[in-house]
């Protein structure tokens, strides 16, 4: 089987692919570039180079024009004659098995998508059974359809004569090609990790059922936006946090008590623009926690420039696996981070947003948000003990509306 995992002490030099599209202007593709040039170098990789071209659409045959994919060759063979080998083209879209057949005819190196890297950073990021299980099988269901390429030995027969007194009893016999074989193989893998799945489900769902009335907090956002290193400050426990895209893959529950109201927080893997179905399919367990929660933090990076669209993501993400709609405190994290750019005085053209101080960023749609969202800072602990005041009372009102008549809560001052 194909091996997905780039090793992270394995460095190897790439060039990424993205395209100017009807639907995606220049700026958005470059900030989706920058987005994949990250997560390469997550997954332990060096860009050293990125194409950008302007079609309607990707095209069927090899997602860039004939020209681009020639002007990409000539790059790579120009930095081998210069002794620096390119051992990969990353393209910022999931490719069918046909654009990557054809893209690995014509540059002769290694092709990767988006999704096939994020299958790689997950491969490397899980630890526990349960994660290493569920990248397992997304990994799986991105290779099936593509098992045409992974093969260049189709025609070699597999199996028994399958017929006859002498066949063997089972096996589908000469007209079974390799391509089936291993079809049926990775079928009746995934087959065995979603029964797998299903009973670590079962376990998952009864720990939670066990434990007890109490109030469920789930930490959400993007990916890299400091969820680990809030969940660490809140709960006093040391979850892995790394400035690193999908540092987190095992969802991490702790009792956290705040002014002696204790309740369950948290730490979830954290969502990213095009992330994969299968693989937010395949989490299903990881997501329960998201959405058997009564109260989310949704934790948003202000200091990023495209922060607003995160939270677009984010929130459809949310809708799409059953967990929206919930009571909701927007966290914006990173304040100390948080820069503008000032407009000369001369400058008669209306603000934009990188023109904005964060007092009057604050001012703008963030102020009908009222009493549900914070600024704060994780790293430098700004605003955290009003953090802590705010979800004590969204906390306790929630308890009491849930649990009006657990005793516990009428011993709390108030």
């Amino acid at each position: 089987m194909k091996e997905f995992v780039i090793s992270e002490a394995q460095t190897e030099t790439a060039v990424i692919v993205g395209l100017v599209t009807r639907d995606q202007n220049e700026r958005k593709t470059n900030e989706y570039l920058d987005e994949l040039e990250f997560l390469a170098h997550t997954a332990g990789a060096t860009v050293v180079k990125r194409f950008i071209q302007k079609l309607d659409a990707p095209l069927a045959v090899t997602y860039v024009g004939k020209g681009k994919l020639q002007e990409i060759r000539e790059y790579i063979e120009h930095e081998a004659e210069e002794e620096r080998e390119v051992g990969m083209v990353i393209f910022d879209d999931e490719l069918s098995a046909k654009q990557i057949r054809n893209i690995e005819a014509e540059l002769k190196v290694k092709i990767l998508d988006r999704t096939s890297l994020i299958l790689d950073i997950f491969a490397m990021r899980a630890q526990t059974s349960n994660a290493k299980t569920q990248v397992e099988l997304a990994q799986y269901k991105y290779m099936l359809p593509r098992l045409t390429r992974l093969w260049t030995h189709l025609e070699r027969q597999g199996g028994g004569s399958g017929s006859g007194k002498g066949g063997s009893v089972g096996l589908r016999g000469p007209g079974e090609t390799q391509l089936e074989m291993d079809r049926r193989i990775i079928l009746n893998r995934m087959s065995l990790l979603k029964e797998r799945l299903a009973e670590i489900d079962k376990q998952k769902t009864t720990q939670r059922k066990n434990r007890g009335r109490l109030i469920r907090v789930a930490l959400v956002g993007y990916t890299n936006v400091g969820k680990s290193t809030l969940m660490n400050l809140l709960s006093k426990s040391e979850v892995f946090a790394e400035n690193k895209l999908f540092a987190t893959l095992d969802t991490t529950v702790r009792k956290v008590i705040i002014e002696n109201l204790p309740f369950l927080l948290s730490d979830t893997v954290g969502f990213i623009r095009k992330l994969p179905t299968d693989l937010v399919e395949s989490f299903k367990s990881t997501l329960d926690e998201v959405r058997e929660a009564d109260l989310l933090l949704h934790v948003v990076d202000i200091s990023h420039p495209d922060f607003e669209e995160q939270i677009s993501v984010v929130e459809k993400t949310l809708g799409d696996i059953g967990g929206g709609g919930k009571p909701t405190i927007i966290v914006f994290n990173k304040v100390d981070a948080y820069t503008y750019i000032k407009k000369d005085e001369d400058d008669l053209t209306p603000k934009t947003k990188e023109n904005l101080t964060l007092e009057e960023l604050k001012s703008t749609w963030m102020a009908k948000l009222d009493e549900n969202c914070i600024f704060i800072s994780a790293k430098q602990k700004l605003n955290i003990d009003e953090l802590k005041e705010m979800m004590y009372a969204k906390v306790r009102e929630l308890h009491v509306q849930k649990y009006p008549y657990n005793d516990f809560l009428y011993n709390i001052e108030d």
